[in-house]
């Protein structure tokens, strides 16, 4: 049974440029240099949901100090004011900012976008 997703070389559109299969020889189709890449490009992935979290700090206790915070406890976090927090795309480090009021809200502006090492 054929796979739906499966081809025969002769359904290939003959109208597409192919690569030059390396044979040291000038003749053979041109290869097309890539086109601009627009933000239309990414529809197919506009409606996947991400988990975005700002992180104002980080601090370690042991439970026994966590049992005894009440209400208007203070924990101290490893920031200063002023310093940027950390933004996360599905746990993953995406850029750093500053803490806006937005309205009666609380938002977030980004300062620097991190490159990822990984691609």
């Amino acid at each position: 049974m054929a796979d739906d997703n499966e081809f025969k070389l002769d359904e290939l559109d003959k109208s597409q440029p192919m690569a030059d299969a390396g044979d040291g020889g000038d003749e053979g189709p041109a290869i097309e240099e890539p086109q601009a890449r627009t933000a239309g490009d990414l529809e197919a992935v506009f409606d996947i949901p991400v988990q975005v979290s700002a992180v104002l700090g980080k601090s370690s206790m042991q439970v026994s100090q966590l049992l005894k915070l009440g209400r208007g406890a203070v924990v101290e976090l490893d920031r200063k004011v002023g310093e940027a927090i950390d933004i996360y795309v599905n746990n993953r480090l995406v850029a750093r900012g500053e803490v806006v009021v937005v309205e009666d809200r609380l938002g977030i502006t980004m300062t620097e976008i991190i490159k990822s090492a990984q691609h």
